[in-house]
């Protein structure tokens, strides 16, 4: 999986990947949702905010392979 790894990491690491990513972390970690949400809602949410992480997660250690 290192492969894909540092792919993730490539590709994120430039002016372009790091505005998308910023945009992703806006629309879903940063995101504060209102207290009537619904229970579909915030699933829905909660699934695109751990996607996000994996990503996160995937260029971390594509740039640190060693950890």
């Amino acid at each position: 999986m290192i492969d894909i790894e540092k792919q993730y990491a490539r590709i994120f690491s430039g002016t372009s990947g790091k505005q998308v990513l910023n945009h992703l972390r806006s629309m879903t970690i940063e995101h504060i949702l209102g207290p009537n949400v619904s229970n579909d809602e915030l699933r829905w949410w909660a699934a695109q905010k751990a996607l996000v992480h994996q990503i996160e997660n995937l260029i971390q250690r594509g740039n640190n392979p060693t950890q």
